[in-house]
């Protein structure tokens, strides 16, 4: 086949979610299920694949849909003729995908620099990066999907045995800029210092700009620009889903995204997205409330079962603490503690709506691992 010129089949989501009758909430924002359409090509299917080979792009995104129990999307990628990842990566950068995948959290500085001396270029992670956080993006889309049309829990992810062998969560004073890191959740602006270099801001083409307009110029859009295609779609998609009036109130949307970021234990993107929530509902002490809550974590600094997910709904009336619920629930892969809030939110919210919490929850699950392992937050000087 020609560069750029892979078939890819339409709607990948619609079919693997085998929808049915809730194929009408789907299309109820079509520039969502348009724009994912689009990101997957820009993944799967890009005008340029020198930088990591579309064969390798699929390998990875096999061995990580597997980690997610996402059957559907294995299938998929191993119709075209995915080899195994083991064969076409190597084993440094297999090691940190992984960790991305599973264990974002866990990250630390250091395992840029064992990459970096392992010959892994600053473009390759960062499509390598995009390619396993966009699956993981598409697993928890179609798995929420499916419950809502009514189809049984899938399988709950689970923590790899190893992948977090000797490591824990980094607990560093300082940023590596010097500044102070954010010891606890917080609605105040932090700032968020990259691991891996971006492009700096005189050397961006015009291409790497576009591909996040509409976004403030900051180091971490400037690091995604470097691949460019998959940036640009990964912003269309933000902004159908986010910046759209249909569906979901806003300040839910924002909510749902500060609920997958507490899961993940992301500070910097629960920042921004409670601070969003509390001032579009003008519901600030429900959301500090939800910032406070500190959910136990077991292997690989997971928060999965639903004694753990239970703590972010103390306190929050019936229609918060089922959308917290069942966002925390979806953000962890835990498909059946979903079941019970979400019988609670079929009286709550129309299926468009539903469809929209878990498109807002999908998107974190794929902002969170790149937030997380390409960088970290830090306290910026009082202005």
């Amino acid at each position: 086949m020609t560069k750029g010129h892979w078939v890819i089949d339409k709607d990948l989501v619609a079919r693997a979610a085998d929808l049915g009758h809730s194929a009408d909430a789907w299309q109820a924002k079509p520039e969502v299920a348009a724009a994912v359409e689009r990101a997957h090509q820009a993944v799967f299917a890009p005008q340029d694949d020198s930088v990591l080979p579309v064969a390798a792009r699929r390998a990875l995104a096999v061995r990580t849909a597997q980690q997610h129990e996402a059957g559907r999307l294995v299938d998929h990628h191993r119709s075209a003729e995915a080899p195994e990842a083991s064969r076409v990566l190597p084993q440094p950068l297999l090691q940190f995908t992984d960790l991305i995948s599973l264990s974002p959290a866990l990250a630390q500085p250091g395992d840029i620099s064992t990459l970096a001396r392992a010959g892994i270029r600053p473009d390759e992670l960062v499509v390598a990066g995009q390619v396993v956080a966009f699956t993981v993006f598409q697993a928890r889309l179609i798995g929420g999907l499916r419950l809502i049309a009514g189809h049984e829990p899938g399988l709950p992810v689970r923590a790899q045995a190893g992948l977090a062998e000797g490591r824990s969560k980094r607990r560093a004073d300082l940023a590596p800029n010097g500044r102070p890191s954010p010891q606890h959740y917080t609605t105040g602006l932090l700032g968020w210092e990259p691991w891996v270099a971006p492009v700096p801001g005189e050397q961006l083409t015009e291409t790497q700009r576009e591909s996040y307009a509409g976004k403030p110029d900051i180091p971490y859009f400037r690091l995604l620009a470097r691949a460019p295609e998959i940036l640009q779609a990964r912003t269309a998609v933000d902004d159908a889903i986010f910046l759209t009036r249909a569906g979901l109130p806003r300040a839910e949307r924002e909510l749902a995204a500060a609920v997958c970021s507490k899961v993940n234990d992301c500070l910097f993107c629960a920042s921004v997205h409670a601070r969003k929530a509390a001032q579009m509902s003008k519901r600030p002490a429900d959301v500090d409330r939800l910032l406070a809550a500190e959910p136990p974590r077991g292997r690989g600094w997971t928060a999965t079962e639903p004694r753990q997910l239970g703590v972010l709904t103390a306190d929050q009336d019936e229609r918060w603490g089922a959308i917290i619920a069942f966002s925390a629930a979806v953000s962890a892969g835990t498909w059946t503690a979903a079941e019970a809030p979400l019988q609670a939110l079929r009286q709550i919210l129309s299926e468009a709506e539903l469809t929209d919490l878990v498109s807002a929850v999908a998107f974190f699950s794929w902002a969170n691992r790149l937030m997380l392992t390409f960088g970290e937050p830090f306290v910026p000087e009082q202005q």
